[in-house]
């Protein structure tokens, strides 16, 4: 079982980069793309980079504090005009190993992110209201 829905996992395992917020010492958000992989294994969200991936404001930040906001969003129509996407914030965990599962050519060091909230809009289909909701188990879809 999942903290996310099937058409969720279906999405995050169609996409490639996301957009990760963090908070540095100053109190001061932080937002930048980054590669990404659906974990089902973690059901989890993993993020590398390639080298210098450690040097990077939002990995330490992540050191600091693993509070995180995760969005993965697209515009799969302009006529009409259809978005759609998912919002996870949850906690962050940093990790020496694994990154090079992520994506070919990313170095070792890695970030998983385990989800406490999910939002998410015109995944489960484009004319349904954003969902709002606590990361707790979906049923097996049938």
């Amino acid at each position: 079982m999942s903290v996310f829905t099937p058409a969720e996992i279906a999405y995050l395992q169609s996409q490639r980069i996301g957009r990760i917020a963090t908070v540095g010492p100053d109190g001061q958000p932080h937002v930048v793309p980054v590669g990404f992989r659906y974990n089902p294994e973690q059901d989890s969200i993993d993020i590398g980079g390639r080298a210098g991936f450690t040097k990077r404001k939002h990995y330490r930040d992540l050191v600091r504090n693993p509070k995180v906001g995760y969005v993965v969003d697209d515009l799969p129509s302009v006529n009409p005009w259809t978005i759609r996407g998912i919002e996870i914030r949850g906690e962050a965990e940093v990790l020496t190993s694994g990154g090079e599962s992520i994506v070919p050519g990313f170095g070792p060091d890695m970030v998983r992110i385990r989800a406490k909230r999910i939002v998410s809009w015109g995944i489960e289909s484009t004319d349904a209201p954003a969902t709002a909701r606590p990361a707790t188990e979906q049923p097996a879809s049938s």
